[in-house]
């Protein structure tokens, strides 16, 4: 995974998507929108699965770093 990508996926792990689920069940508790509390645990179900394979791929690099690849 390129560097860019990395940045760009933790970003979204940690700003976008977090902010998304609260403004979700927030707004639908407000508005009546439907499903508010399934959408916003499905974006922080999608959130933790991200941020899953963002420390995979970090431990990863680090081991390759560390044996010199």
């Amino acid at each position: 995974m390129s560097n860019k990508i990395y940045d760009i996926l933790k970003f979204l792990a940690q700003i976008v998507l977090p902010a998304l689920a609260t403004f979700y069940v927030s707004i639908a508790a407000i508005w009546n929108l439907p499903l508010g509390d399934e959408v916003s645990r499905t974006i922080m179900a999608v959130d933790t699965l991200l941020g899953a394979v963002l420390m995979i791929s970090t431990a990863q690099y680090k081991k390759d770093a560390e044996s010199g690849r």
